[in-house]
């Protein structure tokens, strides 16, 4: 096994514990129907901050919560192929050349 395995392992092993103590600790304190109310909104929320901690450390805007597809991103834009010129219309609007390329 290589080193970003052996790291991946055991980031996963430390989050499966955090959870189950977790899991353990509320079903010990709570009665049945309200504990799994209460571990169902902890898992939620443990899951949620694990995305936003994982999207910070690639790099990534963390956008809404189900990422770019509900309004995260500005889409694409393009540019007109004859003067450069950016705008997302089919024709360009400075010289209604319709040759463009797509660009983010």
């Amino acid at each position: 096994m290589d080193d970003n395995t052996k790291k991946f392992m055991f980031n996963q092993m430390m989050w499966l514990g955090i959870y189950f103590a977790i899991s353990i600790a509320i079903s010990l304190i709570l009665p049945f129907p309200i504990s799994l109310g209460v571990l169902i909104a902890v898992i939620i929320g443990l899951s949620m901050y694990r995305r936003r901690l994982y999207m910070r450390r690639i790099g990534q805007s963390e956008g809404s919560f189900f990422g770019n597809a509900f309004g995260g991103s500005k889409g694409v834009e393009y540019y007109c192929l004859n003067c450069g010129t950016k705008h997302n219309k089919a024709a360009c609007p400075k010289c209604g050349s319709k040759m463009k390329k797509a660009g983010f």
